[in-house]
């Protein structure tokens, strides 16, 4: 039998996420959250510990207590706009966490580690495309994407002097919810732009801000790269496998490999929903790239991965359907 797994961050967006496919595949999981962001209705499988990742006396507890021998680390502040405003809270949580969580798994052994990296240690690309490789130059403009990268350096160096192996899966922009409708996005004041979107259709907000309309992009909005939440989840549990499997450690952009830009998400929205939205322009926000997309080819070939929900309208219409379940939920309160 498999040992279980330790999931910080697991009541988050995209840890709920794994967690669930986790459970539903018969893995025994324990997560750790301190439900700043996360909620616990949201863990439907496994054990939840309230507590902080950067908490080593609670980190080697649960490490020795479960007899862990795999982790995967979600717990982080994820906001572009907050981590300009305030930097050292971005590097106290992501970068000094995860090294304070390393040195747990250092001592305790921990065989294999997935770590929950981001495409924001790319930066602004220079290709006329605007696609990254794994091997693009590391340039991120904005503290949280530093935080990200100073991370992933310390798991390196760790997987160089040890026997520890691990996969760094570097996100493209996360949207979507649950195909069954059992867990979603669910964080108030969220910047995601489905999920904002999503709320002015259905009159949660008031209007969509635009943040910058002149980018050197074919319609003036920034392009991302936008990935099912799940298809993103079941890219863990591929690199599980191949941990387990004997894998070597590498790290791979989570992308479908092509872009929407701002206006083709509103389109979207729009046509799910049947109405048009209330959309502000409004000028660039500090540490956006105009143009973000992932060549994932590594990650289809090394983790056999494919991906089954490649379709922006899909990606639209799970997200409408967490907002309506969350406005439901709310008017029953």
């Amino acid at each position: 039998m498999t040992k279980p797994i330790l999931v910080t961050g697991g009541a988050g967006y995209i840890g709920s996420h794994v967690v669930k496919l986790l459970g539903e595949r018969g893995e025994r999981v324990v997560v750790l959250d301190n439900l700043s962001t996360g909620f616990s209705e949201a863990v439907l499988y496994g054990d939840l510990i309230v507590g902080d990742t950067g908490n080593t006396e609670l980190v080697n507890s649960i490490l020795l207590k479960h007899e862990i021998d795999t982790v995967m680390h979600f717990a982080a502040h994820t906001i572009v706009p907050e981590s300009v405003s305030n930097p050292l809270k971005y590097y106290y949580n992501n970068t000094c966490s995860t090294r304070s969580l390393l040195a747990c798994c250092e001592k305790a052994e921990i065989k294999h580690f997935i770590f929950s990296s981001t495409a924001a240690v790319y930066g602004e690309l220079k290709g006329e495309d605007g696609t990254a490789t794994e091997e693009s130059p590391k340039a991120p403009i904005n503290p949280y994407g530093r935080s990200k990268l100073m991370s992933e350096w310390m798991l390196n160096d760790l997987c160089l002097a040890t026997k520890l192996r691990s996969v760094i899966l570097r996100y493209f922009n996360v949207a979507g919810s649950d195909p069954e409708g059992l867990i979603g996005q669910s964080t108030d004041n969220a910047t995601l732009l489905v999920k904002v979107a999503c709320e002015v259709a259905l009159g949660k907000r008031e209007q969509l801000l635009v943040f910058g309309s002149d980018y050197p992009t074919p319609d003036g909005t920034g392009i991302r790269d936008y990935i099912h939440v799940n298809d993103l989840a079941a890219a863990h549990l591929c690199a599980l496998d191949f941990l387990r499997d004997e894998g070597s450690s590498c790290i791979l952009n989570c992308g479908y490999g092509h872009g929407y830009s701002v206006r083709e998400v509103i389109d979207a929205v729009e046509r799910v929903h049947g109405s048009k939205l209330n959309v502000v322009e409004s000028p660039r926000r500090a540490g956006d790239p105009p143009m973000l997309i992932a060549n994932a080819d590594a990650i289809r070939t090394r983790l056999n991965w494919n991906p089954r929900l490649d379709d922006l309208d899909t990606i639209v219409r799970t997200s409408l359907a967490w907002e309506k379940h969350l406005l439901a939920k709310g008017n029953q309160q």
